[in-house]
């Protein structure tokens, strides 16, 4: 490899985009009660093929051990560099190979990430321009929580507490009852049917 030829690597590898693609993660210090790494959703937000910015439910501190499976690049490891006010930046720790796979990863979805950005506005369900709100739980409780999409009949959310199949509660103002769990969250279907022109507004509140 010529000279030349490291320096159009080393600006590849530190090219930083902006993008909204869902994935999930744990970090080394949450664990369930079988000593299993909890598993929590997330949006990658900013991504190069050194660091990566995840919007999150849940923070760990500085220098813990993440894992996130993010759409569309993968499986990524590495340790939390900086902890945001609404998520955190990790590192990503890599071989030069698999960097150089991340890279173009990341190059083609620079390329092509709007091709499709139409067709996702006309599905029912919407991702939320802001992912966090709060959750109120019926003890009076609240807590932050990450909204993954929604409708006007419901919301997939991720949060530290995951309430049991039946729980009534609220998603910033919107009362609904949890109806499933998934991997990284649960599912919470609205009492009432929602206005599909504020039901952004009011799922999303600080």
């Amino acid at each position: 490899m010529e000279f030349g030829d490291i320096i159009l690597v080393e600006r590849r590898h530190d090219a930083r985009i902006i993008v909204s693609i869902p994935g999930r993660y744990s970090l080394a210090e949450r664990r369930d009660a079988r000593g299993e790494r909890r598993v929590f959703s997330c949006r990658a937000v900013n991504v190069s093929a050194r660091a990566i910015a995840l919007a999150a439910p849940v923070l760990g501190k500085m220098g813990e051990r993440v894992i996130a499976h993010i759409e569309q690049l993968g499986k990524l490891e590495g340790q939390i560099l900086r902890v945001l006010g609404q998520g955190f930046v990790m590192s990503i720790l890599a071989s030069d190979e698999e960097r150089d796979r991340l890279a173009a990863k990341i190059e083609w979805l620079e390329n092509y990430k709007n091709h499709d950005a139409q067709e996702q506005r006309s599905d029912e369900r919407m991702v939320p321009v802001d992912p966090c709100s709060k959750m109120i739980l019926s003890d009076g409780s609240t807590e932050t929580c990450f909204v993954l999409d929604l409708s006007v009949t419901g919301a997939a959310i991720s949060a530290d507490t995951v309430p049991e199949i039946g729980t009534v509660l609220a998603v910033g103002k919107v009362v609904g009852r949890v109806v499933r769990h998934f991997t990284g969250g649960f599912g919470v279907r609205f009492i009432e049917r929602q206005n599909p022109q504020v039901v952004e507004t009011l799922v999303i509140r600080k």
